[in-house]
C-alpha cells in the first residue's frame, strides 16, 4: 500500500470504530424490516478495471430481479442527447421512479447515504478510497463511451465529484465526465474539498427530506 492508502485505511478504521453504534442500529433496522442478509455484496470494477466486492447495507428486497434497472441504464447510455431520462425514470444518474425493489428503510438509508458506510471496510482493504469515481458494474462499463476509460485510472471512492455536483440531478453521461475530470485534477486538497462538500450535501439532503 502507498502512504496515502495507509492513511486512508487508518482513517477508515477510526471511523468504523466511532460509527460502530450507528452501524449496529442500521444493521438491526435492516434485519427487522425485511428478509435477507443485512449486508449487500456486489462485484464492481475498480482501479484499472480490477474487480472487487463492494459492501453496502442492503436497501432492496432480497434476490430481486435487476432486469428493469439494466434496461433503464442501457437506454440512458445509448440514447442520443446526453443521457436524458427515458420513460420510467427521472433526470439523474440512473434514478428509477418508485423502484419497487427498494424497501422502506432502504429508501431512508439511500437518502442519507447511510447504506454506503460499510464501504469503509473496502477502504481498509485498499479496494476503494474515501474519494474517487463511482464503482461501477461490469455491464455498465461495457456501454461507456471511449472518453470515460480514464476514470479507471483511480480507485473508486465512497464519495466523488459527481456526488457533490448535484448527484440525483446530474445525468449519467455528465457523471462520467465528472469522474474523468476528477482523475485529471486529483490531489490531496481536491479530495479534502470534496469530503467537506460531501458532509454538507448529506446534511442538507437529510434536513430537506
Amino acid at each position: 500500500m502507498s502512504v496515502r492508502q495507509l492513511v486512508e485505511a487508518a482513517a477508515a478504521i477510526v471511523l468504523l470504530i466511532l460509527l460502530s453504534p450507528l452501524l449496529l442500529v442500521v444493521a438491526v433496522a435492516v434485519k427487522l424490516t425485511s428478509s435477507g442478509p443485512v449486508l449487500f455484496r456486489q462485484d464492481r470494477l475498480g482501479l484499472h478495471r480490477s474487480e472487487f466486492p463492494v459492501i453496502k447495507f442492503r436497501t432492496m428486497t432480497h434476490n430481486n430481479d435487476d432486469r428493469v434497472h439494466r434496461e433503464y441504464v442501457s437506454k440512458v447510455l445509448t440514447t442520443t442527447g446526453g443521457g436524458a431520462a427515458p420513460d420510467g425514470g427521472e433526470k439523474g444518474v440512473y434514478k428509477l421512479v418508485a423502484d419497487p425493489r427498494i424497501t422502506p428503510i432502504g429508501a431512508f438509508l439511500r437518502r442519507t447515504s447511510l447504506d454506503e458506510l460499510p464501504q469503509l471496510w473496502n477502504v481498509v482493504k485498499g479496494e476503494m478510497s474515501l474519494v474517487g469515481p463511482r464503482p461501477v458494474l461490469e455491464w455498465e462499463a461495457a456501454m461507456f463511451p471511449p472518453g470515460a476509460e480514464q476514470r479507471f485510472a483511480a480507485r473508486p471512492g465512497m464519495t466523488g465529484l459527481w456526488q457533490v455536483s448535484g448527484r440525483s440531478t446530474v445525468d449519467y453521461r455528465a457523471a462520467l465526465e465528472l469522474d474523468v475530470l476528477y482523475v485529471r485534477n486529483k490531489s490531496l486538497w481536491f479530495d479534502l474539498r470534496i469530503l467537506l462538500k460531501t458532509v454538507k450535501v448529506i446534511f442538507d439532503r437529510s434536513v430537506a427530506r
